[in-house]
């Protein structure tokens, strides 16, 4: 069942490398975001985004560009006059993946004086390490997804102060049972089984729950069994063997960079192109996983991770007929002049767009709560409650909120992971060659992802979520 199959009833998106120039005042921001409108002035201030985690180890893929989006799009909003005249800036320390140098760094960050008002993480697994510091220092976090002990507690139940900026990995799995459920391309068929295969630790576990299950057989989609490895194994053969014994038609990982590459090319070294499909958390469909890809190609040619598919919870690089990934694409073409070797392909990933997203959700947050306490009465209790309240779309990308006691977001989308072909405005396969493109000393292909779905809300498979079948 391999991504030929769908080629003919895909439309494609035009535009993959010329973002479309944008009409802007230069005394602010383009008309399309949209901030509350400011009652204080808080010149002279300065607002820091103070973020830690993982930016040497495993998540090295994903957070380096974390800190570029982060810094090009503070640069861009400080240029056009930050939050109601404060500055923004960030700080940041690496724990290079080790738990006891996560909660060191948070001892250190959060006895600071001033206290933080406000924390960025990047794991699941830190997550629930600080759940409960965090709420006893009072000091919300953002997270761009997270797992239901991280966002809601040990009986999943007890909202935190941990916001998750994507669908809990459990509801991601969810909206793909709910994909090849319904089949809308008519490509499945009936009998569609899952194989799980994912990291050992808490984000590659934190879609394997009982609640995820139940509900995709509901829909009809079976489990065929699940299989871990540590980040550092480089053999899974016996691990994806074991799934297609079992009956597996569908791999599907919660992982990231190396972890999704790593089981597409067992797949094709095993010789099973033909008998499963490929499927993950959003994370699947980095730039980095595509990248990677390319050290295996299947017997059509193309990278094992061509066709791979995922969730897409926010708009991408190629959908530059919108208008905030049109600014993304103009401010990072204009950074590259300047710091080419932090603006290279592998930059342009996850990651890179979640640090614009971050910059802008920070603005909304502080002016929404500046304007109901005063910045210099503003405390951690103060943003949580903003936080809370929200309802907004950063640059227009996604969809934000937390009302009813939601711990993260639920828009989500179902896309694909193919490559480039060579007449730049398809997708390559086995008739129509990939482009090729020379960065530095490498030839690469270029992968993009082609949304299949719009946005729907994820279902909410917590313990005792909305959607959850009962029994």
């Amino acid at each position: 069942m391999k991504k030929a199959q769908f080629l003919l009833m895909l439309v494609l998106l035009v535009g993959v490398f010329a973002a479309p120039a944008l009409a802007q005042d230069d005394a602010g921001f383009p008309d399309f975001i949209q901030h509350t409108e400011c009652e204080e002035d808080l010149t002279g201030q300065n607002i820091e985004i103070l973020h830690f985690g993982d930016l040497s180890g495993s998540y090295a893929f994903i957070t380096q560009p974390l800190l570029v989006g982060l810094e090009d799009a503070i640069n861009y909003y400080n240029s056009n006059g930050g939050v109601c005249g404060a500055t923004l800036s960030q700080r940041f320390d690496d724990t290079a993946g080790v738990p006891d140098q996560v909660v060191a760094t948070y001892d250190r960050f959060s006895t600071e004086d001033p206290k933080p008002q406000l924390l960025v993480l990047y794991a699941s697994g830190d997550a629930e390490a600080l759940r409960d510091r965090v709420a006893e220092d009072e000091i919300p976090v953002l997270i761009s997804a997270g797992s239901v002990p991280g966002l809601y507690g040990d009986d999943g139940a007890t909202p935190g102060w941990i916001f998750a900026t994507n669908p809990l990995y459990t509801d991601q799995l969810g909206s793909f049972c709910d994909f090849v459920g319904n089949d809308p391309m008519g490509v499945f068929g009936e009998g569609q089984s899952i194989g799980y295969i994912s990291w050992e630790g808490a984000f590659g576990r934190a879609a394997d729950t009982e609640e995820v299950w139940s509900y995709c057989e509901s829909v009809g989609v079976s489990h065929a069994g699940s299989e871990f490895f540590l980040p550092t194994t480089q053999d899974i053969s016996a691990q994806v063997q074991n799934l297609v014994d079992a009956g597996a038609t569908i791999l599907y990982t919660n992982s990231l960079a190396t972890g999704p590459a790593l089981v597409a090319a067992t797949v094709v070294n095993l010789g099973l192109e033909d008998q499963v499909v490929l499927a993950g958390v959003n994370w699947a469909l980095d730039t980095s996983v595509g990248l990677l890809g390319q050290a295996t190609f299947g017997s059509d040619g193309l990278p094992s991770t061509d066709g791979l598919f995922g969730s897409a919870p926010f708009y991408w690089w190629t959908e530059t007929d919108q208008p905030g990934i049109a600014l993304i694409r103009e401010q990072f073409d204009a950074a590259a002049e300047t710091a080419p070797e932090s603006h290279t392909p592998t930059t342009q990933n996850i990651a890179y767009l979640l640090g614009w997203q971050t910059v802008d959700l920070y603005t909304e947050i502080y002016i929404q709560t500046a304007n109901r306490v005063g910045f210099e009465n503003i405390t951690g209790a103060d943003i949580k409650e903003t936080i809370e309240g929200l309802d907004y779309s950063p640059l227009g990308l996604t969809t934000i909120n937390f009302q009813e006691g939601r711990r993260s977001t639920s828009a989500n989308r179902i896309a694909m992971m193919g490559y480039l072909a060579e007449d730049g405005a398809s997708m390559a396969d086995a008739e129509n060659p990939p482009m090729v493109v020379t960065v530095g000393e490498r030839q690469l292909l270029v992968p993009i992802n082609v949304a299949l779905t719009d946005f729907v809300d994820a279902p909410d498979l917590r313990p005792g979520g909305a959607d959850v079948p009962e029994g």
